[in-house]
Parts: C-alpha cells; structure tokens; sequence
C-alpha cells in the first residue's frame, strides 16, 4: 500500500490563510507587518527562494521589501543595513539570505539581528529558547513546518521514537528540540555521517526526518513498515533526459513511499511550509512588537 502524502502544499495554503486573517486585524489597528530580505550576491537559487518568499508575502498581505548587495559588498556593508533594519520600527521582520558570498562570517550576520525582527529563527536568543522548551520565540521555519505538517497530516508523535538524519543549526537539531519538548513529546535520536549502523538506526524509527542533503540516501530497507516520512532534502541529480540537465530529489529514495505509512514529497512538501512558516512568524513578530 503507497504511503499517504503529506502535502505541503495544501497545509502551507491552510496556514496562509490563518496568517492573513492576522494580518487583516493588524492593517485595522494601524499596523502593516512588513517582512526586509538582504540578499547579497547572485546565487541563482537564493533569488529563486527570495522570489518564492516575495510571492507569499503578496498572498498574504504582508508588506515585502528587497534589498540586493553584489557579491563584492564587504562585511561592514551587510552589517551596516542589517543595523539600519533593526532600528527601522516599520519593519517588523528581517532575513538574510543564505548562503552570503564565501569568506563572510554569516553567524557573525545572524548574532547582529535583533532577535524580536529574526524571523529565521537562528538568533542564539531564539535557538535558546527551543533549548529551554520555551514556544515563545521565533521558531526556524523549516523545522516548525516539518512538525506542524506531521500535525496536519494526523501523525501521532506522542512517546513515538524519532530519527533526524542532519544535526545542522538550520534543521537537524531545531527539529529534534520541537519533536522532544513537553507537548510533542516524541524520543529523538540524532543520527549523521559519523553514526555506525545507520540503515538500523533509521529502521527503530517511528517518525523518520531526512535531512542531510544527500540524495535519495534513504533506502526503503531503511524504514520502517508504516513510518512517517519527511524529506527536508532538496538536491540537484544529473539527468540528461531533462530539458534543463537535472531533476530535483530528496534525500529519500522514491521505493520509500511502498513502506511508509506517510510521506512528504519533493518538492510540494517541507518547500511550501518553510515559506508558509515565514509569514507566520513575520506576523507573529509584528503583533510581539505592539505589545
């Protein structure tokens, strides 16, 4: 029996709305949430993401505002704008694209923000929060979206055993906080390129996260019977059959979805909801900031 997928899509489309719902009540009490990109540089995927980011603020209300630094702007140029924006009251959220040009310190980028506007979530404030089991912070977008699409898509994750394949900043160890803090409450294992036995590893887990950015490295003799799923993984695969060159892929193999009890895909799963996490935790920083 295929595994029911997890559309990201159509819970990214749900948690759109709720957003611009809030949105609506902020614009009638005098406020216009107000979401500032920097993008430094011209990595074609970045303005590709930024641009997917500027679509769903139209969705949704949100005022979106770009600013575009070349690939030779120094550190104290990147600096300069992220301190303008965090002393501009009209702009409640700011994000720095990544990745920034090579030899530029971005955690140095990421410790400047004020945390309030961080709505990537990576501020050592808000990470510290997840620490503490605290929800109320700014959460990183991609793994609040990977749980609330578990949710959505009636996964029980209450004292089930869970696996993050990845300990990155960015999703591996955020993802693993969320699932293991009172209330989700799931048994988490970080796994990653140094775990011994990782196919075992991977075939005790109930809820299942890839996300380490090797493609279709999870095999269906990896995963349990009835298992959750989530790809985080996106990467370019050769295919000279494509127009373009290549296809995208996950970091799941496509027999996982004839073992699986769930499973998101790629792309249309976690994209969606990363995107549809952003505006809400855009509106979530303009509505922090008038209390």
């Amino acid at each position: 029996m295929a595994a029911i997928v997890l559309d990201g899509k159509a819970c990214g489309a749900e948690v759109e709305a709720a957003v611009s719902a809030r949105v609506t009540l902020l614009k009638a009490a005098g406020i216009s949430p107000h979401l500032s990109v920097v993008i430094v540089g011209d990595d074609p995927a970045s303005h590709v993401y930024v641009g997917a980011k500027e679509r769903a603020c139209a969705r949704v209300g949100i005022e979106s505002t770009r600013i575009d630094l070349p690939d030779s702007a120094s550190f104290s140029e990147v600096v300069s704008v992220v301190e303008r924006l965090n002393s501009d009251s009209s702009v409640h959220g700011i994000l720095v694209q990544s990745p920034l040009p090579v030899g530029m310190d971005e955690l140095a980028i990421t410790d400047l923000l004020n945390p309030a506007k961080d709505v990537d979530g990576f501020h050592p404030e808000n990470l510290g929060r997840l620490v503490q089991g605290r929800a109320d912070g700014l959460v990183p977008c991609t793994p609040a979206g990977v749980v609330h699409l578990l949710e959505w898509g009636g996964v029980e994750i209450s004292g089930k055993r869970a696996v993050v394949i990845g300990r990155s900043r960015i999703v591996g160890l955020p993802v693993s906080l969320l699932l293991a803090r009172k209330g989700a409450d799931a048994t988490v294992t970080i796994a990653h390129s140094r775990t011994s036995e990782l196919a075992e590893t991977c075939r005790n887990a109930d809820l299942l996260i890839a996300a380490v950015g090797r493609a279709e490295l999870v095999k269906g003799d990896w995963v349990k019977p009835g298992a959750a799923v989530i790809d985080v993984g996106v990467n370019r695969v050769e295919d000279d059959t494509r127009e373009r060159g290549y296809r995208l892929a996950g970091d799941v193999d496509s027999e996982v979805a004839d073992v699986a009890g769930y499973l998101s895909p790629v792309p249309g799963g976690v994209g969606p909801m990363t995107i549809a996490m952003l505006m809400q935790n855009t509106v979530q920083a303009a509505e922090n900031q008038q209390n």
